[in-house]
């Protein structure tokens, strides 16, 4: 995927984040495939941000439309190669989703899965979210996620039917990650 500039929102932060880019949020595609990448500011640490991002087992704290998540074979430890079983809403040309953990990467804050199975549109999708924590301009510590993917373009449909579909899903699943980033950063209310 060429990246034709900056995502919306991070024109500031591009040229440092173009290494992150580089080594991430490319992806081969060809017809019948579209890929995008999409950019959050959150007024949150880089760590805040991962802390959510990072739970495998637990999408549905900041996926939208996630009804729930089961670990098959009930892993105690979230690692590389583990699956998970995730249930939909309904209302959604979806009902579930198997997916498989490619990255996870503490140490850099990339996040990594692939759609493999399961009752729903996105075939062969596969997403990267990176965390990246920056110092403001006005000394205050923030971060910026990328979420970047790569997914068929299902029959009957177009390339940017597809695109809005999957970016429409993953904006909103980026502004709920930041919503929560930024509550749990929040200083505590003065006591009474």
């Amino acid at each position: 995927m060429e990246i034709a500039g900056p995502p919306a929102g991070i024109m500031v932060e591009y040229e440092q984040l173009k290494p992150t880019i580089e080594a991430y949020h490319r992806y081969r595609v060809g017809p019948g495939r579209c890929s995008s990448l999409l950019a959050q500011r959150v007024r949150a640490t880089g760590s805040a941000v991962w802390t959510v991002l990072r739970g495998f087992d637990r999408p549905q704290v900041y996926r939208h439309f996630v009804r729930g998540c089961s670990i098959p074979g009930g892993a105690h430890e979230i690692q590389v190669g583990c699956l998970r079983e995730v249930s939909v809403f309904s209302g959604l040309p979806a009902s579930t989703s198997t997916e498989l953990l490619d990255i996870l990467d503490d140490e850099h804050r990339v996040f990594g899965f692939s759609i493999i199975g399961g009752e729903h549109r996105l075939r062969n999708y596969r997403s990267v979210t990176t965390v990246t924590e920056f110092l403001g301009e006005a000394g205050e510590i923030c971060s910026v996620v990328l979420e970047s993917y790569a997914v068929d373009v299902p029959e009957g449909n177009t390339e940017e039917d597809t695109r809005l579909f999957a970016d429409t899903v993953v904006r909103l699943n980026l502004q709920k990650l930041a919503s929560i980033a930024e509550s749990m950063a929040a200083p505590p209310p003065p006591e009474k």
